[in-house]
């Protein structure tokens, strides 16, 4: 096969793919100026607060009935380490990229939103 041929190809597969993506939400000033906020707020507040992952962790880890409270404790230690750096962590990124209209990257975006849930870290998305 031939460049020309493949080059073709090759286009003809991009336009032909390229066809099919399209935006599931249209980006309003409003809207980019709600998430541009938000993620301004939660990120000085996770990278201010992120440390209080340590005590969630240790109290949630703690409450679980079926395992032995000693290594409940070890298990919210490390897990609370592990989460304090992944929130300051996360704050950070959302405050160096408030600019992109995306939710915060941490779920819940606050820590003290709720003490009981145990915290999830999302890449950047546009819409939950």
């Amino acid at each position: 096969m031939n460049k020309l041929t493949r080059l073709s190809l090759k286009f003809f597969l991009l336009f032909v793919l390229a066809s099919n993506v399209h935006a599931t939400e249209t980006i309003t000033a409003d809207v980019y100026f709600s998430r541009a906020g938000m993620k301004i707020m939660s990120g000085a507040a996770n990278v201010a607060f992120g440390w209080l992952e340590l005590p969630k962790n240790l109290s949630i880890w703690s409450e679980k009935g079926n395992i032995n409270p000693l290594v409940g404790y070890a298990e919210g230690l490390l897990w609370g380490i592990y989460h304090t750096a992944a929130r300051t962590a996360s704050g950070a990124v959302d405050l160096a990229t408030f600019w992109l209209p995306t939710y915060p990257t941490p779920d819940p975006p606050f820590v003290f939103d709720n003490f009981s849930k145990q915290s999830d870290y999302y890449g950047f998305r546009m819409a939950r």
